[in-house]
């Protein structure tokens, strides 16, 4: 996975854009993409925010929430497949979520 940009080079860049320079102009004097650069300035405008967001998928799935109800209709019914589970899923819990996802999550929770 990808290191995300220096603290430091953050600072410069949003410094850079506080003393006049354009977000564009910035992303050309330290070799960023303008896109990177405009998102840290709109973000450090907006919400104050100038460090790194945590990278990567959030711990936990969207089924954990619904893992008692999963670990249920495998109770009622033994031999459940997961296409039934995940059709049961949607029709009573409106949510949607794939085969695999449905898999990983009785996976963990036995």
């Amino acid at each position: 996975m990808a290191r995300p940009y220096s603290q430091d080079l953050r600072d410069r860049v949003l410094r850079a854009t506080a003393e006049g320079s354009s977000a564009r102009g910035a992303a050309a004097r330290f070799g960023i993409g303008v896109k990177t650069a405009i998102e840290w300035v709109r973000r450090a405008r907006e919400t104050g925010e100038t460090t790194a967001r945590r990278q990567g998928q959030p711990k936990g799935s969207k089924l954990d929430e619904h893992e008692a109800f999963l670990l249920g209709l495998v109770d009622e019914q033994d031999d459940i497949t997961l296409l039934e589970m995940q059709a049961r899923l949607r029709q009573e819990r409106s949510v949607a979520a794939g085969t695999t996802t449905i898999w990983r999550s009785l996976e963990r929770a036995v």
